[in-house]
């Protein structure tokens, strides 16, 4: 059995539990498509990522206490600096929420990081994020401005002290703090510390695909916060892996929160990048090719799951303006179609890493999420053909 994570009050490092954790392609899982460098969100040029890590306490739930198991995720499109890149976003199934999205369709710009945490802790990272802001002058000389800080989320009630509230200020920061490129940690980290997904742990995820039209190379980065979806209805690289493994580790409850959740029931956030020059309207089209990557390994858009999409492009930097007249590249609508088949490889690839990369929790009142064996699930593609026994 895969270990449970320490009972302590920990903060993880990307690169710590990078280290550490295996990926989908480490166990020979197939995908299609040509991944980056890091195989993350990162590899889109400019994009940073931190998390804030929060796990603390064991046994019965006592509200305000613990245990704890969650946490913050920060993404940066350009870096920390204020520099709007165009956006928009989709939302597949809406039992769930990101705050900011409206002005980004209406504008057609993301002025701000992106974050997402658990679904009580939406306001308290907004605020947050608005107050450093202030303290580090992300507007600059503009005396007067107004920003929605965009910040999304899923469920951890299950594993987390979700009604203690005990994500704060200073976690907020950690994840802002702790933004950078390169690789990204995954699994039982920032906001998908808690989450379960298909029937296993879950979590975060990422992958990139980078792809060639008329000679010129354009990359896709994709990260996932998975809590969603039935284990029956996982497939992994085309095999009914939760059928499969229906016997094995199920979850184990006691005393659940109270709650109308239904088999199935859960959310997924996804974050899409592209270095391709999209304009708002094309990254409403790229949001919308997302749930074709989850339905690949199982989702359904349940009637209690908030799928919810967001997309940019940090291509055109300098196109945002309040009072000049700015020219842009366009990507041909045409050519467009290996973004979309780009989108959905990251999209079905990074939600396998964040099941792969997540171990086994316990949480409150002793609720146990299992990690998804990852023996058995060699085991399961070898027998399908998906993973040759000599890969092994």
């Amino acid at each position: 059995m895969r270990h449970v994570v320490p009972l302590l009050l920990i903060v993880l490092s990307c690169a710590t539990v990078q280290g550490q954790k295996p990926r989908a392609r480490d166990l020979g899982i197939p995908f299609n498509g040509k991944a980056g460098a890091h195989n993350a969100i990162t590899d889109v040029s400019g994009v940073e990522v931190g998390h804030s890590t929060i796990i603390s306490g064991q046994g019965n739930n006592v509200i305000g206490k613990g245990p704890v198991r969650t946490g913050v995720t920060a993404i940066f499109p350009r870096g920390k600096k204020f520099s709007p890149v165009y956006a928009n976003w989709y939302s597949l199934n809406g039992n769930g929420e990101m705050t900011g999205t409206t002005w980004v369709t209406e504008s057609g710009f993301l002025e701000t990081p992106i974050m997402i945490t658990n679904t009580n802790s939406v306001g308290v990272v907004r605020d947050a994020v608005l107050k450093w802001y202030v303290d580090t002058g992300w507007y600059g000389d503009e005396k007067w401005w107004y920003t929605y800080p965009v910040v999304g989320e899923t469920y951890d009630g299950f594993l987390n002290d979700i009604y203690g509230f005990h994500v704060k200020e200073k976690h907020v920061l950690e994840a802002i703090d702790r933004a950078s490129r390169g690789k990204v940690a995954e699994g039982n980290v920032g906001g998908g510390t808690g989450m379960r997904c298909l029937g296993f742990k879950g979590g975060i995820g990422t992958a990139s695909r980078v792809v060639s039209v008329q000679g010129e190379t354009y990359t896709v980065g994709v990260l996932v916060q998975a809590n969603f979806g039935s284990k029956k209805n996982l497939t992994i690289a085309g095999v009914p892996v939760g059928v499969e493994l229906k016997g094995v580790m199920n979850h184990e409850l006691h005393a659940p929160p109270r709650s109308r959740r239904q088999e199935g029931d859960g959310s997924i956030i996804v974050v899409v990048a592209t270095d391709a020059p999209l304009l708002p309207h094309q990254l409403k089209r790229i949001a919308q090719r997302v749930p074709l990557g989850i339905g690949i390994v199982g989702g359904r858009g349940s009637n209690g799951s908030g799928d919810i999409f967001i997309a940019f492009s940090t291509a055109n930097e300098g196109a945002f303006s309040r009072s000049e007249v700015i020219s842009v590249k366009v990507f041909p609508n045409d050519l467009i179609t290996p973004l979309f088949e780009a989108t959905v490889q990251s999209v079905e690839e990074a939600i396998v890493n964040a099941m792969v990369a997540a171990d086994t929790m316990e949480g409150v009142n002793g609720n146990k999420s299992y990690g998804i064996p990852h023996d058995q699930l060699v085991d399961v593609l070898t027998r399908y053909g998906r993973i040759k026994k000599s890969n092994r």
